[in-house]
């Protein structure tokens, strides 16, 4: 789904706060038609990736619902919806949680570079100080991306 997006055109607005990035040895196209895929329904290793290892995702409490322009993320539980926005002519995904961050796949001579920004954080939120607070949101950024990219590099068999 490609969008005109206000979520990605308010992050590409922002400054980044914190970087980290990984690579694949597959071409482009393949590893983004991954990392991009969001359809409506349960999120997992194939709709939503990026956030499969989520605890509410890792018990089946977060579902993906299609909007008119982009999608939502309903949790079980008293958090807010996510906020999920996809520019597939940029190999881009927007996500707004606690966070507000983008994920984009970029050619490289290793193959696909993937790089994930943080723009934006709530440090009100609990999910900013349970985020933050085992690993450190870099690390945790790092951790996160290396399963993320650990999941693509198996489905894609390289």
């Amino acid at each position: 789904m490609h969008t005109t997006s206000s979520l990605l055109a308010e992050l590409d607005a922002l400054p980044t706060r914190w970087e980290v990035q990984g690579t694949v040895p597959a071409p482009v196209a393949a590893v983004a038609e991954l990392l991009l895929a969001v359809e409506a329904g349960r999120v997992g290793d194939h709709n939503l990736l990026v956030l499969a290892r989520a605890s509410a995702a890792r018990k089946g409490a977060m579902t993906v619902v299609a909007g008119v322009d982009a999608y939502s993320v309903d949790l079980a539980g008293p958090i807010e919806p996510v906020e999920i926005e996809v520019d597939a002519v940029r190999s881009t995904l927007a996500v707004q949680t606690w966070y507000a961050g983008t994920l984009t796949a970029t050619d490289c001579p290793d193959g696909t570079l993937v790089t994930h920004r943080v723009h934006r954080v709530l440090p009100d939120h609990p999910g900013f100080a349970a985020g933050i607070a085992e690993l450190g949101l870099r690390a945790r950024m790092e951790r996160d991306l290396g399963q993320v990219l650990a999941v693509i590099t198996d489905r894609l068999g390289c």
